[in-house]
């Protein structure tokens, strides 16, 4: 599962993340940085049509638009941001450099925490080339 982005363990590792976070509720994994991105799991019921490059492209702006925004705030650093939609949910997960979107269907505030706690420890500890 080689991505180009991602050795093949680090792609396994985000899905097997994501999978132990929030089980069958996982609906896709999608990985990225500012210039690209590799979508490492969707779930087999669930058409490969989004479009991941409008998607991205927003979540990064969005990222840097919540940083500025509230940097300072009483509020305290960013962690992480979820999206509710009709038929699921989204949360990003993003460091300066890279970061992942998982959608989900429904679950719990404990397990986007979880989800998001696990895939910061991951983007933290990686040593990017």
């Amino acid at each position: 599962m080689a991505t180009g982005l991602l050795t093949d363990e680090a792609a396994e590792q985000i899905v097997t993340t994501c999978r132990t976070a929030v089980g069958d509720s996982l609906r896709s994994a999608t990985y990225f940085t500012r210039d690209d991105y590799e979508q490492l799991y969707l779930r087999e019921d669930l058409e490969r049509d989004a479009d991941l490059s409008t998607f991205i492209g927003h979540e990064w702006r969005g990222f840097t638009t919540a940083q500025t925004a509230y940097e300072n705030s009483e509020l305290g650093d960013y962690n992480y941001t979820i999206r509710v939609f009709d038929n699921g949910f989204l949360i990003r997960v993003t460091n300066d450099s890279e970061g992942v979107l998982v959608t989900t269907d429904g679950l719990t505030l404990k397990d986007f925490e979880e989800v998001a706690t696990a895939l910061n420890s991951f983007l933290g500890d990686r040593e990017i080339d």
